[in-house]
């Protein structure tokens, strides 16, 4: 398998997974903000060296989970739920997202790799979300759990982690400043991602029972 396939695989589900407006990446926008794009980089750095070993060990329950196509389908269930529950939420149910003001007392370097690695420590969601994601490409051919493999997904989901987090360091100033339309749709972007993504998954559920 040419490695171009993991390493987009994972550049791209570590981008959508992160880009909504989270705890780590407002953080890293506010970092910015108020402390300048050096420590907010120091702070990037540190949430993506977690989610370096979050990512690892996903893939590594993934690999034992595939083994299992009772489990798989399962899961494929599981999503689909998961997605159709967030597609009502964010279309019918959440409120408009407003940027708050926080104050964030300026630190150093150290403090905000530290403070990086601690947002992204407590932030469970990557580890079932990337299960899903490995488990979910393996079973169209597209992920297999080889060693060099799963190196290249890891480092592209790394890259994609990155990316997401520098995107709101250098653009969230600027939709800030103006008419802050994405913040203003974000409900509506979210929900229209994860109700293709529901469609997709409901798609390949009926397929497995009755194609």
């Amino acid at each position: 398998m040419a490695l171009l396939t993991p390493l987009l695989s994972g550049f791209i589900a570590a981008f959508i997974g992160i880009i909504p407006p989270g705890l780590i990446n407002m953080t890293a926008a506010k970092v910015n903000l108020k402390e300048g794009k050096k420590n907010a980089l120091w702070f990037v750095a540190g949430a993506v060296l977690v989610i370096f070993f979050q990512v690892s060990l996903a893939v590594l329950f993934a690999q034992v989970i595939d083994n299992r196509p009772d489990v798989v389908t399962l899961l494929r269930e599981v999503g689909f739920a998961i997605f159709s529950v967030l597609t009502i939420y964010f279309l019918f149910i959440a409120k408009e997202p407003k940027a708050k003001k926080s104050k964030i007392k300026k630190s150093s370097k150290k403090s905000r790799f530290f403070l990086g690695m601690l947002l992204s420590g407590l932030n469970f969601f990557p580890i079932p979300y990337y299960v899903v994601v490995s488990v979910t490409l393996a079973s169209y051919h597209l992920f297999v759990f080889e060693n060099n493999i799963i190196f290249t997904f890891v480092f592209g989901s790394v890259l994609g982690s990155f990316a997401a987090l520098y995107s709101y360091i250098g653009f969230f100033g600027r939709i800030e400043k103006k008419t802050d339309y994405l913040m203003k749709n974000m409900n509506t972007i979210i929900g229209s991602i994860t109700g293709l993504i529901a469609i997709i998954t409901l798609f390949n559920i009926l397929n497995y029972y009755f194609g």
